[in-house]
């Protein structure tokens, strides 16, 4: 099982973005969210909501709970 650190990461690198964008749409620092990905920091939960909604994928699959990218359910 990957740590969630691991898949932020690839999940970023897989749609070809740079940490700067990812820590613009959290509203923090680039250097703060390398921490994220580095396990250096433990990242909050509403960071990790909106990551998953961003990639459209469960918190499920971020946190490393599933290998399954599922899909959000639209409402």
């Amino acid at each position: 099982m990957k740590p969630y650190y691991e898949i932020i990461r690839d999940l970023r690198e897989d749609h070809d973005l740079r940490q700067v964008q990812i820590a613009s749409l959290l509203k923090t620092t680039q250097q703060v969210y390398s921490r994220y990905e580095n396990g250096q920091n433990e990242i909050p939960l509403r960071h990790l909501v909106a990551l998953a909604k961003f990639y459209n994928v469960s918190l499920d699959y971020i946190a490393g709970l599933i290998t399954e990218k599922r899909k959000l359910k639209e409402k």
